[in-house]
């Protein structure tokens, strides 16, 4: 007898169809699955006999053949368990089940993993499945309960959360009801909100800070040099207080990315601040990049709709740091294995901090430096010109001094800086409405001729900061941007000299070092 069940698999970020197919016939007793399934789809066979034994059911001990259709793509993880454990129970000529056929079970996509105990494990990418199960039509779906509050903010989808094999067999021969997963409304979250690190608390630095303004007002990457312990790492961490709040189409592109990566909070079931990744200076490009068996996410896209620090950006390998240039260029990064291809979105602001030498007092006026030339060209120079092109702000963070350290006075917190930032986010939004790019940073060549028309004396200032400063084509665009950001800020709707040569000042230092 032959069953058809409706499931998903996952590839990358994007969900697709899979039909479980199963045939029971008579025959020595065997198990055979077919379709390109992976180790953990080829060892279910043991799971979902024991699942359905140890739930009070009757097991076949027939020929069983189980196909994953279609045939010729590859399929991978354990979320096939529970459709193949309905396809084989409807496929049982001697189930007695009233209502329980394959054509009930058809109303439903069905998802997860079985225990041996037929209880029905939490599943890694529900939310991506969901999305595109949606978009080709899809409205029912039987899922585990543990993901229930990562489908809850999925609308149009009706959603029947589920604990156990036999609560499913119950459910779809309706003898037992189950509530649909009630939709939740999403609520952006503020870095705040959660973390006590706030610019009112950074004393001094007012250049550093005033970079990481325009950098969050228009999405731009920051370079920050100084001396060990002048505060980078803490204005680093202070930086996502300040960004714009997520929105919903933003925390479901992350909430994808995180889920298929299983780090999905399930009790919040949506990632609702943006991200802030650290990844170590020993980080691996496969780390960073993403791979492994099934091309996991890596620390590039799980930065992505926020943002991705690196501390000493040149204690980290080279070819780690020459991995950034698609990313940073593109807004993704395509992982290419053996196995498979697959592109994720990477679309981070790139916070990166360094020493101005190896003993880190070049240029200190209270600490000698004992560094020679050499040593502080071979440190600098881990850092490769391609990459510091791709880096809007360069910026010098100073020593605090004593009076600034021991000051009672506040400083500028970081609400105040956040409602100067929101104001010229939205003004790029209605600037670039109906266009791809919501900020300063992502726009396009035609776009930034468009809208960072300069006056003759702009013009003028910037020709003579290229030659001088020996800039390329992408820095000399990455400067328009910035100060059309600077501008932004000021609610001016032209560029001015002064905004041309504040946006200068942050491209200098990779010059004057290198």
């Amino acid at each position: 007898m032959l069953s058809k069940i409706h499931s998903y698999g996952l590839f990358g970020i994007d969900g697709f169809k899979v039909d479980v197919e199963v045939d029971i016939s008579n025959g020595l007793p065997h198990f055979e699955l077919v379709g390109l399934g992976d180790t953990a789809i080829k060892e279910s066979k043991e799971r979902v006999r024991s699942a359905i034994k140890n739930s009070g059911f009757s097991y076949p001990i027939k020929k069983i053949t189980v196909n994953l259709a279609p045939a010729d793509v590859k399929k991978m993880g354990p979320f096939y368990d529970l459709a193949i454990a309905v396809g084989i129970m409807t496929a049982d000529p001697n189930c007695d089940i009233k209502g329980f056929t394959a054509k009930s079970a058809r109303e439903f996509v069905i998802l997860g993993e079985l225990s041996l105990t037929g209880e029905i494990r939490p599943m890694k990418g529900l939310l991506p499945i969901l999305i595109s199960a949606q978009k080709q039509g899809y409205k029912k779906f039987i899922i585990p309960s543990s993901n229930s509050n990562e489908a809850s903010f999925i609308s149009n989808v009706i959603c029947y959360p589920v604990s156990s094999l036999e609560e499913v067999v119950k459910f779809v021969s309706k003898q037992i009801e189950i509530e649909p997963v009630k939709h939740q409304t999403f609520v952006s979250e503020t870095q705040d909100s959660k973390n006590t690190l706030d610019f009112k608390y950074v004393k001094g630095q007012q250049r550093a800070k005033r970079a990481l303004e325009i950098a969050a007002a228009g999405g731009h990457n920051v370079l920050m040099i100084g001396p060990p312990g002048s505060g980078k790492s803490m204005l680093a961490k202070c930086f996502p207080s300040i960004l714009p709040d997520m929105t919903f189409d933003e925390a479901l592109e992350v909430t994808k990315i995180h889920s298929v990566a299983g780090e999905l909070d399930n009790q919040k079931g949506i990632v609702c601040m943006r991200p802030f990744r650290t990844p170590h200076h020993t980080a691996t490009a496969v780390s960073l990049t993403g791979g492994g068996l099934h091309a996991r996410p890596g620390e590039i896209s799980l930065a992505h709709n926020g943002v991705l620090y690196l501390d000493e950006m040149p204690e980290y390998p080279r070819n780690c740091l020459e991995i950034l240039r698609q990313p940073l260029e593109d807004g993704k990064i395509t992982v290419a294995r053996n196995a498979l291809t697959v592109t994720y979105p990477a679309n981070f602001t790139l916070i990166a901090s360094m020493n101005p030498c190896p003993c880190g007092n070049y240029g200190s006026k209270t600490h000698e430096c004992k560094c020679s030339p050499s040593m502080i060209h071979k440190y600098l120079s881990k850092i490769s010109g391609p990459i510091l092109d791709r880096i809007d702000i360069h910026v010098e963070v100073d020593s605090v001094t004593f009076d600034d350290l021991r000051g009672e006075a506040l400083e500028e917190s970081s609400a105040e800086i956040k409602q100067r930032v929101d104001k010229a986010r939205k003004i790029q939004l209605n600037r670039f409405n109906g266009l791809k790019n919501f900020s300063n940073a992502k726009m396009s060549v035609p776009a930034t001729k468009k809208f960072c028309v300069l006056d003759k004396e702009c013009e003028n200032l910037l020709q003579n900061a290229f030659s001088k400063l020996k800039l390329t084509a992408r820095a000399h665009d990455r400067i328009l941007r910035v100060a059309r950001t600077i501008a932004d800020l000021e609610g001016k709707e032209n560029i001015l000299p002064e905004h041309i040569a504040e946006a200068i000042a942050y491209r200098s230092l990779d010059r004057k070092y290198l």
